[in-house]
């Protein structure tokens, strides 16, 4: 059994909670940018958000970046649907760049209802193959299941690219909302050889709440175990808007010291 105190060795705060480089200075954890999650930022006062990226960086020496998502998807059939989707995403790499941060966790953009399974697969097999010639050799994507209703198709889409540079994200709470099929720990094996990041929050079992963990339905302490022994070399990313509540009981089960040391 793996130690669960390497969760604290490989933990970031995500920057929806506006102390996290508060949290993550004080538990020597890394920090996840959501800054542009919201694309408007990127074209407008872009410089004015990238000095506050800096500013919850500072202390922090491991870094994630989240990409934005809204109205984007890598397996849209539409030409320029596509062409915004790169567009976006070679955006979220050059902010990323100026910020020195070369891992990037991009959604995989499935609705249900919307894409057959065999053209998302296909579609986003080509786009990611494309988007990578295009970006530097030492850029890392991991690909995020949000209304996936299970691992399946994204492995299928890591498999398809076939580079080391892309894997996935395993999203626990998304994992755990109504449109999955399965509960949240029988998606790790399937992904376990691709998983490159996992975000962790709760919910009910319904709805994306992120709420802090132990308020909502999630095993917890049995996924991470898992995570920790199965998936060595994953990193973590706590998706809280106040992490406070997360890190206690994450102190208190033996997850992380109250000075890890960092990354």
């Amino acid at each position: 059994m793996a130690s669960r105190s390497l969760l604290g060795e490989k933990l970031h705060i995500s920057s929806i909670d506006e102390r996290c480089a508060a949290i993550a200075r004080e538990h020597g954890l890394g920090v996840e940018i959501a800054e542009f999650c919201w694309a408007y930022y990127i074209d407008n006062d872009r410089s004015e958000h990238i000095e506050n990226c800096r500013k919850m960086m500072a202390g922090s020496s491991s870094f994630w970046f989240h990409a934005p998502f809204a109205e984007l998807a890598a397996c849209a059939i539409d030409p320029r649907a596509r062409e915004l989707a790169m567009t976006r995403y070679l955006q979220s790499v050059e902010i990323a760049g100026e910020l020195g941060i070369n891992r990037l966790v991009i959604h995989g953009g499935y609705i249900p209802y919307v894409y057959y399974p065999e053209t998302y697969v296909d579609q986003s097999i080509a786009f990611w193959k494309e988007f990578l010639e295009k970006t530097p050799e030492n850029l890392i994507i991991a690909l995020e299941n949000v209304m996936e209703p299970t691992p399946e198709m994204l492995v299928q889409i890591a498999d398809g690219v076939n580079s080391a540079r892309l894997g996935l994200c395993l999203d626990i709470g998304h994992a755990n909302c109504i449109v999955s099929k399965m509960p949240p720990e029988e998606w790790i094996a399937p992904m376990a050889k691709r998983l490159f990041h996992v975000h962790i929050h709760d919910n009910l079992g319904e709805n994306d709440l992120h709420l802090p963990l132990g308020e909502g339905s999630i095993r917890i302490e049995h996924i991470l175990d898992t995570l920790l022994e199965a998936c060595p070399k994953a990193s973590f990313t706590l998706e809280n808007m106040n992490a406070a509540p997360s890190i206690s009981l994450l102190t208190e089960r033996g997850y992380i010291g109250k000075k890890s040391a960092n990354k």
